[in-house]
C-alpha cells in the first residue's frame, strides 16, 4: 500500500540512493553553484540547489526513517553503539568489510541507476524485467556467498 500510494501522490516509486545524490548534489551546489549549475547531473539531483534538500521526498524519507528507528531503539531500550561481529572477525575487519560493502553497493547503485530497494520494489512493481532478474541475481549471489561468509560469524 505505502508504494501504491507513492505512485499515487508522488508520481515515483520507493528508494533510497536518490536520497543520497540529492545531498550531495545540494552540497557541492552551495560550495560551488556555478560548477553544479554547468553540470547536467547536479543540476537534476538539485535544481533548486541546496533549497533541494527541502523539497526532495527521498531525502526526507532517509531523514524521517533514520529519527523513526532512533525514536523506536530509544523507546523500546534497545539503543546501544556496539558493532555486531563474529568470534573470528575484529572490530577493525568487520568495519572494513561493511565500508567496502557500502561503498560497492554505492557504485553499483550508481551504475544500476536505482539502489536495492528501488530495483526490487519500485522496479519489480513495475514489472521491469532488469529488476526481476536483478532480484532473482541478488537472491543467488547471496546464497552463493552466505557459506563462505558463514565461518566468520560461527
Amino acid at each position: 500500500m505505502v508504494l501504491l500510494l507513492a505512485f499515487v501522490i508522488m508520481g515515483r516509486g520507493l528508494g533510497a540512493s536518490g536520497a543520497f545524490s540529492t545531498a550531495i548534489a545540494s552540497g557541492v551546489a552551495l560550495a560551488a553553484p556555478d560548477h553544479a549549475a554547468a553540470n547536467a547531473a547536479y543540476a537534476a539531483y538539485a535544481p533548486n540547489g541546496p533549497a533541494s534538500l527541502l523539497t526532495d521526498w527521498l531525502f526526507i524519507e532517509i531523514v524521517g526513517v533514520t529519527i523513526g528507528g532512533l525514536a523506536s531503539a530509544l523507546l523500546a531500550g534497545r539503543f546501544r553503539i556496539a558493532v555486531d561481529r563474529g568470534p573470528r572477525v575484529s572490530v577493525r575487519g568487520r568495519l572494513a568489510c561493511a565500508l567496502g560493502g557500502g561503498v560497492l553497493m554505492g557504485i553499483g547503485a550508481k551504475l544500476a541507476r536505482g539502489c536495492t530497494s528501488g530495483q526490487a520494489l519500485t522496479g519489480g512493481a513495475l514489472l521491469s524485467v532488469g529488476s526481476w532478474l536483478f532480484i532473482l541475481a541478488a537472491f543467488a549471489a547471496g546464497y552463493l556467498v552466505a557459506p563462505l561468509v558463514r565461518r566468520a560469524w560461527t
